[in-house]
């Protein structure tokens, strides 16, 4: 019979090895009312509890987010396994900060209160990752730029949720733009040329996780979802910081905004119906439905300025639907010296983003494919089956199917990256800076816009 002092042994063992195989990260959820809110448990994470504490007022919002995790918990492939504890009621956000239920909240809904709750999170002590955007005023990003001095005074990390640096022709642009064989340098542009342009398309009524998506009714009420020109621009001046200084710490100072402008998208009663389930514009919104009936939405933005001198052009319009068989669609251009790197996402494409290298040095053209192959055997070890294809002047970069990640599924990329931010105690260096200059960069727009 095994000595007790053994038997002790093992029984320490295996509580260590249990205590280090638990989760360790609490997910609180605060009033969720985006879609993007669910996007985030859209996976399990071994280092997360499935047991995540819901703060809400009730009503239409929670519900559809509860829907939503309910759909990833019960489908066929690969079902989510996360337990709901839901608190609703009016002092709902002040108990979130009194009962500390967790340690992460994440927070994707209505926009105008979205500052005070990261400010009042982070002060309260929680980790917070937010949707974009997390300011849409000036007043906004004066509570942000506190937010993010408590957090460093408190030791908890605050990161927004930037999906678009997971998507892998926006990654491979990035690379190649870093090979200067391929590549040459940036060039600085002008204001009718940027080096850098970023547009994006969007659609009030689409299709998400496989079912038609019910828009909350504030989501057009650009008070509390925010203008076009703060809202998917968050992305687009993300991307071009990232890809034109990457890993390399931004300031205020270093952006100079030269124009911007604002237009609205026009929605019909009928076209509101479709996308929020209500028979009629609600009050907080007739003040902006025109002499035809419309509402009339500031959806739309597009700005150009300078980033260390480099000059860049950002521009986001939201339709109502796509046509038949469209979606979405991304268009972007760096111009190097010797080569142009295009992304395209049109029709032509089947609306699925596609990466494209235009020759613009002495080189033969092969001469050039050639320097382009060595260029991407270089990637190979991270994104193997990377092919070239002849496109009219260009060569398309073709990518293997299981490197096409879908929008949605980088919300759980993010996530991942961001638990292991917490596993460390820290964001790379550059984050900080950075998210704040890209919030300054559009605040100087939206005043310009003006």
């Amino acid at each position: 019979m095994p000595r007790l002092p053994g038997l002790l042994g093992i029984a320490a063992a295996l509580t260590l090895q249990a205590a280090l195989a638990a989760p360790t990260v609490k997910l609180i959820t605060l009033d969720p009312g985006h879609f993007h809110a669910a996007l985030v448990q859209a996976a399990d994470y071994p280092q997360v509890d499935p047991s995540v504490h819901v703060y809400a007022p009730g009503g239409a919002d929670l519900d559809q987010h509860l829907k939503r995790i309910d759909g990833y918990n019960t489908r066929a492939d690969q079902p989510t396994h996360w337990q709901e504890e839901v608190h609703t009621g009016p002092d709902f956000f002040q108990r979130m900060l009194d009962e500390k239920k967790g340690s992460l909240v994440v927070i994707s809904g209505n926009n105008s209160r979205k500052a005070d709750y990261i400010l009042r999170s982070v002060q309260a002590g929680y980790h917070v990752l937010s949707d974009k955007p997390m300011a849409i005023t000036p007043a906004d990003f004066e509570k942000l730029k506190q937010a993010f001095a408590e957090a460093e005074k408190r030791g908890v990390l605050l990161y927004d949720i930037m999906t678009e640096r997971h998507e892998t022709c926006t990654i491979l642009q990035r690379e190649l733009s870093r090979m200067p064989e391929i590549f040459g340098t940036l060039e600085m542009g002008t204001p009718g040329q940027p080096a850098i342009t970023k547009e994006s398309v969007h659609h009030y009524f689409k299709t998400v996780s496989g079912k038609p998506l019910q828009r909350p009714p504030w989501f057009f009420d650009v008070t509390q979802q925010g203008e076009g020109i703060v809202d998917v621009t968050t992305h687009l001046v993300d991307l071009v910081q990232w890809e034109a200084f990457p890993e390399q710490s931004l300031k205020p100072d270093d952006v100079s905004m030269l124009t911007a402008r604002r237009w609205t998208t026009k929605v019909s009663a009928a076209q509101f119906e479709q996308a929020t389930m209500l028979k009629e514009f609600p009050a907080s919104l007739k003040a902006n439905v025109n002499a035809a009936g419309e509402l009339e939405v500031y959806a739309n933005g597009e700005f150009t300025y300078t980033l260390r001198g480099v000059h860049a052009k950002v521009s986001v319009s939201w339709n109502f639907e796509a046509p038949p068989g469209a979606a979405d669609t991304h268009y972007s251009i760096m111009r190097g010296s010797a080569a142009n790197l295009l992304i395209r996402q049109g029709k032509e494409q089947n609306y699925k983003p596609t990466l494209y290298v235009e020759n613009k040095s002495a080189a033969t053209p092969a001469d050039f494919e050639k320097a382009l192959q060595a260029g991407l055997a270089k990637l190979q070890d991270v994104y193997p089956g990377l092919a070239l294809k002849a496109a009219d002047r260009a060569w398309e970069v073709v990518i293997p199917e299981p490197f096409k990640i879908g929008h949605e599924a980088h919300f759980a990329q993010v996530t991942a990256k961001f638990l292991k931010y917490l596993e460390v105690g820290k964001l790379p260096a550059w984050e900080v800076p950075n998210m704040l200059t890209k919030c300054h960069t559009i605040m100087e727009a939206y005043r310009l816009s003006r």
